[in-house]
């Protein structure tokens, strides 16, 4: 979008290259862009986000009220964020060090994220137990050193943990999916596996965060739109070439392979087989008298008693 948005307009930002997307309105009479820098307020304090998308009329996905965008940030607090970005990897090292000591042994400090002025800095962490750990101490060693923030620690998830470190993907990507584009997480369950045929092998559905893979949403939709109208297995179905059971089903060629009463397998597209009891019950209905045309004057192929 490279013209001036419009009046009371949704502006799509996010605070991380590549986090969660949050909306704020913004008024015509701001002149900004996308790949903008904005002032915003959150329930954490003062943030500093980057413009990704506008919408000229928020989106029926888009509820509730919407807090404003402050003002554009200035090129001094964009120099400030750098600044504060460069000491991140000092000050998670020396919680990791923190931690250690304390004999914090069942978490592990996974990143830390300075606000763009250095006010807060927030610790992410993942915990290997069930039982939630007191942090309480840590945090009061933590802010002795960290004067001009102030400390927070935030738990985060499997997939979490994995986005942040970023590395190779257990497919073989160079990059997995969620340190590359993936700036939120779906639900994935053991089903998309099943709709697409894939098996059910640990290793093969596994990524490496030890969650199902991320990608088995990418054409879930795709695999349940093509099986609508398809017999599922082991149904048994009427084919050119006599009657038969479904075996196996390939959604994406719309077809399926039947074994058949001689113990062959071929496979049939969808427009040549029929199921087994819709055309036994079509034989019996043809079978019937007619009961629709009396005295002999049936003309519907029928022929009346």
């Amino acid at each position: 979008m490279t013209e001036a948005i419009a009046e009371q307009s949704v502006a799509a930002i996010r605070f991380q290259r590549l986090g969660k997307i949050y909306h704020f309105s913004v008024s015509g009479g701001e002149d900004l862009r996308v790949g903008d820098f904005v002032i915003v307020s959150t329930s954490r304090g003062r943030e500093m986000g980057e413009i990704v998308e506008f919408f000229e009329k928020p989106p029926a996905s888009i509820k509730g009220p919407r807090k404003p965008i402050e003002r554009r940030a200035t090129a001094r607090e964009l120099v400030i964020r750098r600044m504060w970005q460069r000491k991140e990897l000092e000050a998670m090292i020396s919680c990791r060090e923190k931690a250690a000591n304390l004999g914090f042994s069942s978490i592990k400090i996974v990143r830390a994220e300075y606000s763009f002025d250095g006010s807060r800095i927030s610790f992410l962490y993942i915990s290997e137990g069930e039982e939630k750990v007191e942090l309480k101490e840590l945090r009061s060693a933590i802010q002795k050193s960290q004067r001009k923030s102030r400390v927070e620690f935030r738990q985060i998830g499997p997939r979490d943990v994995a986005k942040v470190i970023g590395g190779m993907g257990a497919c073989g990507l160079e990059e997995r999916c969620c340190s590359r584009f993936l700036s939120e997480f779906s639900p994935i369950s053991i089903k998309m596996a099943k709709a697409q045929g894939i098996s059910l092998n640990p290793q093969e559905i596994t990524g490496m965060c030890g969650r199902l893979r991320c990608c088995l949403i990418y054409e879930y939709e795709q695999y349940v739109e093509a099986r609508k109208g398809l017999p599922k297995k082991k149904k048994r179905v009427i084919t050119p070439r006599g009657e038969g059971r479904v075996i196996d089903v390939l959604p994406l060629k719309q077809a399926v392979i039947v074994q058949l009463e001689d113990e062959r397998r071929v496979e049939f597209y969808k427009h040549e087989i029929q199921p087994y009891e819709e055309y036994k019950a079509l034989q019996e209905k043809a079978s019937q008298p007619c009961d629709k045309h009396e005295n002999g004057e049936c003309d519907c192929g029928k022929g009346g008693k």
